[in-house]
């Protein structure tokens, strides 16, 4: 009966932790995301001035 109580605890365990685990992960996903798609912007927004100003040079 103990034995059974310690499986019962461990897989319980393992499975609470992997579920914080595979939650983590959804959040960084998601942060990275968006982490991705602020420096596209701010690469292009830097790019379309980098033209503005090589273009009033001339």
């Amino acid at each position: 009966m103990r034995a059974m109580l310690w499986v019962v605890a461990v897989v319980g365990g393992a499975l609470v932790l992997l579920g914080l685990i595979l939650e983590a992960v959804r959040w960084l996903a998601i942060i990275g995301a968006v982490a991705l798609i602020a420096a596209v912007v701010l690469a292009v927004v830097k790019g379309r001035q980098a033209m503005h100003h090589s273009a009033g040079r001339r």
